[in-house]
């Protein structure tokens, strides 16, 4: 699918943004782990969670969907399991699709079972590397083989007796910690991970919530084996599908944009953290804290932007959104660098290469770097044709580029953003504004 976008006079919206990805896979993961019967409100019906839900039914695990949307964007899904020694071996190979999340954290949660199953994924998650989340967990006594040595996709994994690790990453990254976690829920002894960054801290919410032994001291995360008890969860906006809104009634000259319960998580507003250092017009209204989650309305509007360094600390807090930062910083004064984001090279795609590609192709100054970009504001783009590279964020963020480009955007394979945010395209074609 090919997608044309002119530049609107006004980019006016009110809405709420599909439920957090990021949340949804855990609660089913999790809730698959535990004893009982649970409840998933504002289930995200796009390609990523689906793959999770019916993994899990693969498995075993007893999950109805109910409620669904006119527009099928998002359900109500009632979960009945019985722990993991309720799951069983799948009949297929169990397909991940382009989700980076659950095939990551289904290694841990498959490494304690009885189950012998193989996983796999997409082309592009064929090529994502899973040896850092392989290497804890065969310390642990996982049983995995696979492409040099289960580092690729795909991977077959036969349950083992695990036992608890002291472990210390070297890396910031939420799927890493949770996997371990996941895996030392059914392991003998206690679990410690240290994290060199704090990140995303979904997995550690739930868990507690759930009745685990979890307990953070300083940077440590200390986890007891033990039984959990399903709970209902009723998933916030997602911040990442919140983020192309949110630079989108920034830069245009004419926009405002309202954003409906949204999770506002300490470890995932980085975005709001550094667009109001650049200048941008920001107004949270707290509305409630749901399942130890807080959750709330978000307005931005019209901004004159100014460039800022972004590094360190606050990388792992917004990962996902640094292509959408980029092109805010195309319409800042003076230059925007960013930092220590090597990360982004080993997402759905590489994201610094594309996005420097496509940005520049769209008649941005911007540089690559080892670990980021330097990109210099220079006001209006020219427009042009782009690809998505079959990555979601990245067709989002070409989407933004649109508002600011004198001439047309032209993206290529647009309709890759159904893989989060299914719908993406009626939404934001509907706050054009004559």
């Amino acid at each position: 699918m090919q997608i044309n976008l002119e530049r609107p006079r006004k980019f006016m919206a009110d809405i709420s943004p599909p439920g957090d990805k990021s949340i949804a896979h855990r609660a089913l993961l999790l809730n698959s782990l535990g004893t009982g019967k649970s409840r998933i409100s504002y289930f995200p019906r796009g390609q990523d969670t689906l793959a999770t839900l019916n993994t899990l039914v693969s498995l075993g695990v007893n999950i109805k969907e109910e409620n669904r949307s006119e527009n099928g964007f998002f359900s109500t899904l009632n979960l009945e399991a019985t722990g993991i020694s309720g799951l069983h071996d799948p009949e297929t190979v169990l397909d991940a699709k382009n989700s980076g999340t659950l095939f990551r954290l289904l290694l841990g949660l498959l490494a304690g079972s009885k189950v012998k199953a193989t996983m796999t994924g997409d082309e592009s998650l064929r090529t994502r590397p899973m040896g850092r989340i392989i290497e804890p967990l065969k310390l642990m006594g996982a049983n995995i083989f696979g492409k040099d040595e289960g580092s690729f996709p795909p991977v077959t994994v036969i349950g083992a007796n695990l036992h608890g690790i002291s472990y210390q990453m070297q890396i910031a990254s939420a799927q890493l910690k949770s996997a371990i976690l996941i895996a030392g829920l059914s392991s003998e002894g206690e679990t410690v991970i240290e994290e060199p960054t704090p990140t995303r801290n979904h997995t550690e919410n739930m868990l507690i919530n759930m009745g685990a032994s979890l307990i953070r001291k300083k940077d440590e995360i200390h986890l007891k084996p033990g039984e959990l008890h399903n709970i209902d969860i009723n998933i916030p906006a997602d911040i990442s599908s919140a983020a192309p809104w949110l630079v989108a009634g920034l830069i245009h000259r004419n926009a405002k944009v309202t954003l409906r319960n949204v999770g506002v998580n300490p470890t995932r507003t980085g975005i709001l953290d550094v667009l109001s250092d650049m200048g941008g017009d920001i107004k949270i209204d707290y509305t409630t804290t749901v399942d130890s989650e807080p959750v709330a309305d978000i307005t931005v509007q019209s901004s004159e932007l100014k460039g800022i360094e972004i590094s360190g600390d606050i990388i792992p807090r917004l990962i996902d959104e640094l292509p959408l930062i980029a092109v805010a910083a195309t319409q800042a004064k003076g230059n925007t660098v960013i930092k220590d984001a090597a990360e982004l090279r080993v997402k759905e795609s590489d994201r610094i290469e594309n996005t420097v590609e496509a940005l520049r192709i769209l008649g941005a100054r911007v540089e690559a770097e080892r670990d980021g970009m330097v990109i210099s504001g220079n006001g209006s783009l020219q427009g042009g044709k782009v690809h998505s590279s079959y990555d979601h964020r990245m067709a989002m963020a070409f989407a933004v580029c649109s508002l600011v480009s004198d001439k047309d955007v032209f993206i290529e394979n647009a309709d890759v953003t159904d893989v989060s945010y299914p719908g993406f395209w009626d939404d934001f074609l509907g706050a054009f504004r004559d």
